[in-house]
Order: structure tokens, then C-alpha cells, then sequence
């Protein structure tokens, strides 16, 4: 990752050094244009102290003094123009001059102060040069011809033109690079920041999905396996109750414990081998993906229905009823309306959720009677499982089945999922009510 300008300070690309220099390069150039300008300054100042009869220790102490003024020359730029503009009369400080004007223009200050001060500068320059060459044509041979009116004003104003604005010009291109070098910088700084953002939120949201997943995985291997184990330790408690007594009903009952381990068994299998032919198709370093398992336990599921490729079915929950009577359940079903056909997502959740409440009232009301309700209607379908109260005489001696409580929130999960509405409580006769509503229409997409 590159450097960029919100990370030099920490990163150490621009270690101060002391005053308003950022690196040591710049203080060394500074110190060393103010030696060469203090030199020249000094040299020119003795000149002009011998044009004036001005004592030549003056004359050079002003200069060096004059010249020196150049080491500030990015800390007070306006400062360092001031003072040449001051001393051009004097015919010094050509190079402090010519610097401190492309310092300006390169510099944060108004363009209305450069523009002011550049003028002034050219101004002051036109002067110098006027009286210079005036002079020099005054004191020229008569053979040298006359030069004409125009001659002096012209070469003053070329000269003053040629040493005030190329330095201006130049120093106003490196100003507007380093300002387009900032901001791109600093476009650079925001894009990083976004760039971060956005891996954040990607992040967050694949911790989502892998969470979602998870919770989608365990509801189905809840949902396939649960049914099948639950019924089979129903019928275990049952055939302990009755083998010495009922031989017959002994047998049959066993035989349904090893009908419902090899539908369960089946089921199992089902899902490793989704996967592992899942695993066969990837490198052996890749990770299983969490929605591969999620499509093996939707094929076990779709499995355990009866073979069925499309999953279960709502016509698949009176075989679903005549296995809990099997169980030694009092169950009755009701249907009212018309049976059509649904989306296979909403027969496979009400599918579901009448299993699941049926696995519940196993687990928790052995020997209650049980009332199932399916109802068709114009654009949706409900369904209602309801049991009385638990009849501990009733229920198979044994059949104490562990909960791991998540039965109710996986039917709720599946129903809000389709936009229905899932209710689950106790009534007043001491049972349990489980009833839910799926729309048959798909709710219009928001936004």
C-alpha cells in the first residue's frame, strides 16, 4: 500500500528539522541561496558604497544583511520581495529577487498580492534599468550614432520583463502542481478510507450471511432428522411398554423403529453424500461452503418426503398425520377449502411447521389429543396445530425426549421468511396452539 498524505507524519517521510523546514534538503538550499545572495549583496553593496562615499564596511554589512534575509524565504515570501524591491534601486540583490518572486507565486498567498507585489518588483526594475542604459547612452562615443528615442525604453522593458516574469511564471506552474499533487493525495487519503470502509461492510456482511447460514443449516438438519428421531424413541418407550405384554404389537412396533432408522439412516446419508460430491469437484485446501451444506440438507429434506425431487408437499401432511397415529397419537385432521397447487417454498413450510408441531407434541404432551387444521383460502393457506392438555397415563413410559428449544424459532424463521405470520402459545385448556399464514402471492418489491 502506498504513502499517502494522511500517513507521512506517522510514516517518517517528512522528518522536520527544526523551524518551518519539513526536510533537511530544503533548510541546506535555503541556507546555501542566502550564502551566495548574502556574497553577492555584500559585493554589490561595497560597489555602492564606493558610488556614494558611503564607509565600505557599511556598504558590505548592509548587503550581507540584505542578502541573508533570503534564508526565510518560505516562512515570509512577501517579507523577502519587500526587501528586494527595496534595495534595486541600489543595484543589489538581483538573485534574492529573482527567488523571492518564484517563492511568491509558488506560495499560498493571494493571487492579488503577487500580481501587486510582481508589479511593483517589474516597476522597480524598469526604473533601474531605464536610468542604467540612459546613462550608458549619454556616456557613449558621438561615432556610436544615435540610438533613437525608443532604444532605452524598450531594452528597460525587456529587461525588466525578462527578470520578473519568468520567475513568476515558473514558480505559479510548480505552485498549481504541488496544489494538484495535494489533491490527489488527499483523493488518494479518501479512497483508501473507502476502500477500508467498504472491506469493513463486506466483512460484516459475509459474517451475516455466514451467520444466516448457519442458522438455515441447523433449521434443516433440525427439521429432516428431528421428526424421524423423535417418533423412533416414541415407538422404543412404546415397545418396552408392550413386549411382554402384546407380543404382536411388540413386533409391530419394532418393525416401525427399524423402518423410521432407515429412513432416518437415509436421510443422513443423503446429505454426506451431497457434499462430499460437493467436496469432490474443489481443491482439498478450499473450505466446504456453508450454502453446500445448506443444499444437502434441502436434498435430505426433499429425501425425506417420500423421494420426491421438489421437496415436500402439503398433500404429504396426511402421511405425515398417519405416522404420529402409528406413534399411538390421537390425532385428527381437518381440511377445509379447496387443495391447489403452491410455490414449493410455501408447500415446504407448511409442511414443516405442521411436522414440527407435531414433533413438539411428542416431546412435550405425550398421550394429548391433537386437532391439525388446513386451511385453503383465496391468497393464502393457514395451518393450526393444537393439543390439550399432556396426559401423563396416556404417553409411553420412557419417552422422555430432550429439546433443544429451537423448534418454534425455526417454524417462525420459515414464515416470516414468505411475509406470513406465525403464532405459537398455550390456551386456556392447559395445551398448545401453533398456527401460521402463508401468503400464496409474492408481496410487490419494495423500492
Amino acid at each position: 500500500m502506498t504513502i499517502t498524505g494522511a500517513h507521512r507524519d506517522a510514516a517518517g517521510t517528512r522528518p522536520r528539522v527544526g523551524g518551518w523546514w519539513e526536510r533537511r534538503r530544503s533548510a541546506a538550499l535555503d541556507v546555501g541561496l542566502a550564502l551566495v545572495s548574502a556574497v553577492e549583496c555584500a559585493f554589490e553593496g561595497a560597489r555602492f558604497a564606493d558610488g556614494t562615499g558611503a564607509p565600505l564596511p557599511l556598504g558590505v554589512l548592509f548587503g550581507v544583511l540584505a542578502g541573508s534575509v533570503l534564508v526565510v524565504r518560505r516562512r515570509w515570501p512577501i517579507a523577502v520581495v519587500l526587501v528586494g524591491i527595496a534595495i534595486t534601486p541600489a543595484e543589489m540583490g538581483w538573485l534574492m529577487t529573482l527567488v523571492g518572486l518564484y517563492t511568491l507565486a509558488a506560495s499560498e498567498v493571494p493571487k492579488r498580492i503577487t500580481a501587486t507585489l510582481t508589479s511593483m518588483s517589474l516597476v522597480a526594475m524598469f526604473i533601474v534599468a531605464y536610468a542604467q542604459m540612459a546613462q550608458d547612452v549619454r556616456d557613449a562615443p558621438e561615432d556610436f550614432g544615435d540610438p533613437g528615442v525608443w532604444f532605452v525604453p524598450a531594452m528597460s522593458s525587456f529587461v525588466a520583463v525578462g527578470l520578473s516574469l519568468p520567475p513568476v511564471l515558473f514558480g505559479l506552474y510548480i505552485g498549481a502542481r504541488r496544489r494538484l499533487m495535494e489533491s490527489l493525495r488527499e483523493r488518494a487519503d479518501s479512497l483508501e478510507a473507502e476502500l477500508s470502509l467498504l472491506a469493513d461492510r463486506a466483512e460484516e456482511r459475509a459474517e451475516w450471511a455466514r451467520t444466516e447460514e448457519r442458522t438455515r443449516i441447523a433449521r434443516e438438519m433440525h427439521d429432516v432428522v428431528a421428526h424421524r428421531v423423535s417418533l423412533m424413541v416414541v415407538h422404543a418407550a412404546a415397545l418396552q411398554a408392550v413386549a411382554l405384554k402384546d407380543p404382536p404389537k411388540a413386533v409391530k412396533n419394532a418393525a416401525l423403529v427399524g423402518d423410521m432408522g432407515r429412513q432416518a439412516l437415509t436421510e443422513l446419508r443423503e446429505m454426506l453424500g451431497v457434499l462430499r460430491a460437493g467436496e469432490a469437484d474443489r481443491p482439498r485446501s478450499a473450505v466446504i461452503p456453508l450454502a453446500a451444506v445448506g443444499v444437502a440438507a434441502a436434498a435430505a429434506a426433499a429425501a425425506a418426503a417420500g423421494g420426491d425431487t421438489d421437496g415436500p408437499c402439503i398433500a404429504d401432511v396426511e402421511g405425515l398425520v398417519g405416522q404420529s397415529r402409528q406413534a399411538g397419537m390421537a390425532v385428527e385432521y381437518l381440511v377445509h377449502g379447496e387443495a391447489r397447487g403452491y410455490a414449493p417454498e410455501v408447500e415446504q413450510t407448511a409442511y414443516r411447521v405442521v411436522q414440527e408441531a407435531l414433533t413438539n407434541v411428542h416431546k412435550h404432551a405425550a398421550g394429548a389429543k391433537v386437532l391439525v387444521r388446513l386451511a385453503h383460502r383465496e391468497e393464502e393457506v393457514a395451518m393450526q396445530v393444537e393439543n390439550g392438555a399432556p396426559d401423563a397415563a396416556g404417553g409411553a413410559p420412557g419417552a422422555d425426549l430432550p429439546s433443544g428449544g429451537n423448534g418454534l424459532v425455526g417454524m417462525r424463521e420459515r414464515v416470516h421468511g414468505l411475509g406470513g405470520v406465525f403464532v405459537s402459545g398455550t390456551t386456556d385448556a392447559g395445551g398448545f396452539r401453533v398456527s401460521a399464514v402463508l401468503p400464496t402471492v409474492a408481496p410487490p418489491a419494495v423500492g
